[in-house]
């Protein structure tokens, strides 16, 4: 399987902003592991206004070096976190931006420094848990990555707990834990319906469990909610097919052939290699 990307904390949009302090309560349960933090929980830097003058010079550069980031410029980014470091030397969302960066370059020492610096100056910071917990599971330290998701749900102030539950439940996919990986995708969608990853992986963990009944619903309210892909469009296909919908199936074998007739997809249909 390819190793899916981390669901970044502060990159994609804006989630859910519902009650918090309830699935606070739930979390140890929710996760199937204790938080890596027990504190009193902070509100996440990301949400505060700079402190000083110095840490807003810092924040102006590590912002621009997540733009950097978010369109592949890990050079600049790099270069952007370590100005902002130089002006604050203990900047944590610098250190942060550091260790998304260190990861993506395959250096996973440095960032697993980076994201244990930034840890030190903010250990309750849920941006920074879901991140380092991500990490953890790209390096195989999968009990350690599900704690530091169960501590960045376990903050009452935070507001994009569908995040950490897609990765820990992406990275329980990983590990081929499908039941568990399922019950972490249903969480991140009952927490944000507008979580399009959370809703296909909730849909495929249905499929490789063998429901494939509920693979079809919730593929047929994906595919009402949001555009289809080449991989919601095979794995309709397939499912349909194990189900013996024909004109289902038929129909999103057309898609398949039309619409993305480049994809991976298409290639694997064509050569009968359903499974």
């Amino acid at each position: 399987m390819t190793r899916p990307t981390l669901f970044l904390c502060w990159i994609v949009p804006v989630f859910f902003l519902g009650a918090c302090a309830t699935m606070a309560d739930r979390t140890a349960s929710s996760l199937d592991a204790a938080p890596s933090y027990t504190g009193a929980y902070p509100q996440p830097l990301s949400d505060l206004p700079p402190a000083s003058r110095e840490e807003a010079k810092a924040r102006n550069h590590t912002e621009l070096g997540q733009e950097y980031f978010a369109i592949g410029r890990m050079d600049v980014a790099l270069d952007a976190a370590k100005t902002a470091l130089k002006i604050k030397s203990d900047y944590p969302l610098a250190y942060h931006l550091m260790g998304l960066v260190y990861m993506e370059l395959n250096q996973p020492a440095l960032a697993d420094d980076a994201f244990r610096r930034a840890l030190s100056v903010a250990p309750g910071d849920s941006d920074f848990n879901n991140s380092y917990g991500w990490f953890l599971c790209t390096q195989k330290r999968v009990s350690e990555a599900m704690s530091r998701f169960a501590a960045s749900v376990a903050n009452p102030y935070y507001l994009h707990k569908t995040r950490p539950y897609t990765n820990a439940g992406l990275c329980l996919l990983e590990n081929n834990e499908i039941e568990r990986a399922g019950i972490q995708f249903s969480k991140a969608w009952d927490a944000d319906y507008s979580n399009s990853e959370a809703l296909y992986r909730l849909a495929e963990t249905r499929y490789r469990r063998g429901d494939y009944r509920e693979a079809y619903r919730l593929l047929i309210e994906y595919h009402q909610k949001f555009d289809p892909s080449a991989r919601s469009t095979w794995l309709g296909l397939r499912t349909a097919r194990r189900l013996g919908e024909r004109h289902t199936e038929a129909s999103y074998a057309e898609q398949l052939r039309g619409r993305f007739a480049g994809s991976s997809e298409n290639a694997l249909m064509m050569q009968g290699k359903y499974e």
